[in-house]
């Protein structure tokens, strides 16, 4: 198994418009007082399950590029390791998180 890819946040909204799924692992209250991104699939960082299906059979195809964005590091690289321990091929996240692709000027809405 790889190591699931550090992108930048520019790379990361590049494979996004590309076709990547983009998905939240960032708590509800935090979404709500940083912001959010429209068009993001949210996904709690506790049950993979709920979105991409049990690891024996998976409700996302394995070879479906995915993006994650958590509010650093911190919380997406566990997630991106856990989908790539699933068998996902193209993992990747966002280095710095959701401040970084705000940062970039890729598309976000404000929070509270």
């Amino acid at each position: 198994m790889t190591s699931p890819e550090l992108q930048t946040a520019a790379d990361a909204g590049a494979k996004v418009a590309d076709g990547a799924l983009l998905i939240d692992v960032r708590s509800a209250a935090l979404r709500a007082s940083t912001g959010e991104i429209p068009g993001a699939t949210i996904a709690d960082r506790d049950d993979l399950d709920a979105l991409f299906g049990p690891a024996a059979a998976p409700a996302v195809a394995h070879d479906t590029p995915v993006v994650v964005v958590c509010g650093s590091i911190n919380g997406s690289g566990p997630v991106a390791e856990a989908l790539a321990a699933r068998g996902y091929t193209d993992v990747s996240h966002v280095d710095g998180g959701f401040g970084a692709w705000k940062d970039a000027g890729l598309l976000a809405a404000d929070g509270a």
